[in-house]
């Protein structure tokens, strides 16, 4: 075997950043699963769960939605910003 350290094929930088997109366009698919859940839920013997507890999942939910697709569109941005070697006019 070669002792010299192999290059990976995609520059790290380049690699996070695209996951962070793949991250990005799957938010949406995540948050809609997650929004559907309460649609599963059942109760002992058939009741039906009280809606003040579906409200408060859904707005945790929502919330939290929020705070990842926040994060996600900062670091997605906080990577643009860095790889941009265009010059500015």
């Amino acid at each position: 075997m070669n002792a010299e350290k192999q290059q990976a094929f995609l520059d790290r930088s380049t690699y996070r950043r695209r996951r962070i997109a793949d991250a990005a366009r799957l938010l949406p698919i995540f948050g809609s699963v997650l929004l559907l859940v309460p649609l599963l839920w059942g109760g002992p013997r058939g009741q039906t769960v009280p809606t003040s507890y579906v409200m408060v999942y859904l707005f945790v939910v929502w919330f939290g939605l929020i705070g990842v697709s926040t994060l996600v569109s900062r670091r997605l941005n906080l990577t643009d910003d860095s790889t941009d070697t265009r010059k500015e006019e």
